[in-house]
């Protein structure tokens, strides 16, 4: 098995908080948030619309500090960005001026870690893996939007890739140890969203590197999760932690068994006064989870598969 883009490490977040402006206009979005995200893991932090999901995200990334509170990644504090995590936002961040290739290429060509046919060839194996070969020429103007973001994770991985897949298998540069999505997916058609969702957890399942992935959609956060920590409406707090112990590797068809309906009504339940407060304030996510919460009665009249007589 390749360890190609993904690493290892483990993160504590503890009594974090966060806010923003001054005197009266001062706002506390994030208050005493505290988890952990552990090695090898999927963690999916999931919670209202609008709650502070992505100001955590950049102050793990090291973009923005923390006005109280620590973060380690193994053991280490975190003090600014760098190499050790990596993160894809909701937007691609493409260079619109260069080709696929010079995109998925651009960290370790701009380091001068890789040249020439070390370089070729390792962007090339990338390419083929994400399915993206025949667009090597193409401008991100020319990518669907799904074409885009598997090219924004190619470069991604390579960024921090310690290029196993050359032959030699010479660590050539450190892999990122903790690899963050905020909402990757987010603005994608239906269709579009579940091939990258399908895309990504199998790339996760064949590396087995640590992921942070930031989600409002609950469906989506428990198909991909190993596990997911619930976020209150802000002040974003912790509500739960909970173990997703669906098998892998992960199928759309899970999403009809017994162990997922279960999980899926008890965050509903969980996230149910908090998309209140949030459909209060006009967030439109709110207003999937209070109808998704309104289908519960529906849900536990259904009878479940092998309760048959």
């Amino acid at each position: 098995m390749s360890d190609i883009g993904m690493g290892y490490g483990e993160m504590q977040v503890a009594n974090l908080c966060k806010g923003y402006g001054i005197g009266p206009l001062h706002k506390e979005v994030i208050k005493d948030c505290s988890f952990t995200l552990e090695k090898s893991k999927l963690t999916v932090l999931i919670g209202p619309s609008g709650c502070g999901k992505s100001a955590l995200i950049k102050m793990l990334a090291g973009y923005e500090t923390p006005d109280a509170g620590s973060i380690l990644i193994d053991g280490e504090k975190v003090s600014g960005p760098g190499p050790d995590r990596l993160v894809v936002f909701q937007e691609t961040a493409l260079f619109p001026w260069m080709t696929v290739f010079e995109n998925v290429s651009y960290g370790p060509r701009v380091r001068g870690e890789l040249s020439g046919k070390d370089l070729e060839n390792t962007t090339m194996k990338l390419l083929e893996m994400d399915g993206l070969e025949d667009f090597r020429s193409k401008y991100p103007s020319q990518l669907s939007g799904g074409m885009r973001q598997r090219a924004a994770f190619a470069r991604t991985m390579l960024t921090g890739s310690d290029l196993l897949l050359l032959a030699v298998g010479r660590a050539l540069m450190s892999r990122p140890k903790l690899m963050m999505m905020d909402e990757p997916f987010r603005g994608l058609d239906a269709m579009t969203r579940a091939l990258m969702q399908e895309y990504y957890v199998r790339l996760f399942e064949e590396h087995r590197g640590t992921n942070l992935f930031v989600t409002s959609e609950l469906e989506e956060g428990i198909f991909l999760a190993d596990r997911l920590v619930v976020l209150t409406n802000q002040p974003c707090q912790v509500k739960k932690v909970m173990d997703v112990n669906l098998p892998r590797p992960r199928t759309f068809d899970m999403m009809a068994m017994p162990e997922y309906v279960d999980i899926k009504r008890e965050v509903l339940e969980l996230l149910h006064d908090e998309a209140m407060k949030s459909f209060a304030t006009g967030a439109v996510n709110a207003a999937d989870f209070l109808e998704a919460y309104s289908q519960l009665g529906q849900d536990q009249a259904q009878p479940r598969m092998g309760e048959h007589k």
